[in-house]
């Protein structure tokens, strides 16, 4: 495994000094993670990003590749009250093939877990978690800092303006943040299942989840079959019924496709380009409206609190790979390590909880920063 070079410790106090400020109880998580969960919220593709080792009782786990799954489970776990945590540790994740980046490394963050009763202000939580993330970056010392802006939330809102079929709707948000997927949909290359997933499909469709789960272990049994990868039941068998329905809401014709294009083509300073994305709407405007109202608060939110937007660009298409993040994100981008290495990302994640399987009507966000890479003198 390859390690992180060290920073000096004055360079990481600098660094460590904004989130000190941030009101937020320092906390640790368990090193190792659940497998199945990480591949349930990330996808299949983080598998190789993974270093999977067996857990204590001889299930398959991970070491954590980051901390914001990790801390929310522990903060779930004690209760799921309003909290804000800040860690500091280090996070494991396999390099690229051909890559010299580190594996183990460090990070700090701030997690924040809201209520309905202590929910607050999610907007201008938003700006000042982007704003801290800005000044811990900031404060390594590099001069070549520039800020990316995205959110899932508002393509999804300008999916709903298009006032297409629901299934469709559905499928084109799903694959926002895998750009294949995404192609295809907009190629109108979008695969039918197989006869046999049909079948099965429709053999589970309408059972409830566990009575899905249940069959499908019993069709395994029946075929000799021991499935791998950490999936659990549940989550196959609602897949399966999830692509067989997806797949019969049809295609988006050429005109929505082009509209779709167009709204991923936005990249410019932020209030060109919501300018931009509300000149785009379809008929049904309304959360694409108040949506990108919500960004305009945000945005005076964050130069409020010192976020320098003139380095700042919303770019409509700009994702991540953890699938947990459900609204605004960020990156802070040193042009010296490229895009590939952010110096920092964070963004808005209210549909963890249910995905963790807590029954909580609660809102989160968080950031984490790289301190090797926001020092002006490192490069990891």
């Amino acid at each position: 495994m390859r390690l992180e070079r060290s920073i000096p410790a004055e360079a990481l106090d600098a660094i460590r000094a904004p989130l000190l400020r941030a009101d937020a109880a320092l906390t640790d998580a368990p090193v190792l993670q659940p497998l199945g969960l990480l591949l349930d919220l990330t996808g299949e593709a983080m598998r190789s990003r993974l270093f999977v080792v067996s857990g204590d009782g001889g299930e398959e786990a991970a070491l954590r590749p980051d901390f914001t799954v990790a801390v929310a489970r522990q903060h779930f776990s004690n209760g799921g009250e309003a909290g804000r945590y800040r860690y500091e540790g280090k996070a494991f994740r396999v390099a690229p093939r051909g890559s010299d980046r580190a594996e183990e490394f460090l990070q700090l963050g701030i997690e924040a877990f809201e209520t309905q009763d202590a929910v607050g202000d999610p907007v201008a939580a938003d700006a000042e978690i982007a704003a801290l993330a800005w000044a811990s970056s900031a404060a390594g010392g590099r001069e070549d800092l520039s800020l990316i802006l995205g959110d899932v939330s508002l393509f999804a809102a300008f999916v709903d303006s298009l006032d297409l079929a629901p299934p469709l709707a559905a499928r084109l948000k799903r694959a926002f943040a895998k750009p294949r997927q995404l192609k295809a949909e907009l190629d109108g290359d979008v695969a039918a299942p197989t006869a046999e997933q049909s079948r099965i499909a429709s053999l589970l469709a309408g059972l409830p989840e566990t009575e899905a789960s249940a069959v499908l272990q019993e069709l395994w049994s029946l075929a000799g079959v021991e499935p791998v990868g950490g999936r659990r039941p549940a989550e196959i068998a609602h897949r399966l019924v999830e692509r067989a329905e997806a797949a019969r809401a049809g295609r988006l014709d050429p005109e929505q496709a082009g509209k779709v294009r167009a709204f991923l083509a936005v990249s410019d300073r932020p209030d060109a380009a919501l300018d931009a994305i509300a000149a785009l709407a379809g008929p049904n405007d309304g959360a694409l409206t108040a949506a990108i109202a919500g960004w305009r608060a945000r945005l005076a939110g964050m130069a409020q609190r010192g976020a320098p937007l003139e380095k700042a660009t919303l770019a409509a298409a700009f994702g991540r790979a953890f699938g947990y993040y459900d609204g605004y994100l960020f990156e802070v981008h040193s042009q010296a390590l490229g895009p590939e290495r952010p110096v920092a990302a964070g963004g808005r994640y209210d549909g963890l909880p249910a995905k963790l399987g807590v029954a909580a009507n609660a809102g989160a966000v968080g950031f984490m920063i790289r301190p090797a890479r926001a020092y002006a003198g490192g490069g990891e």
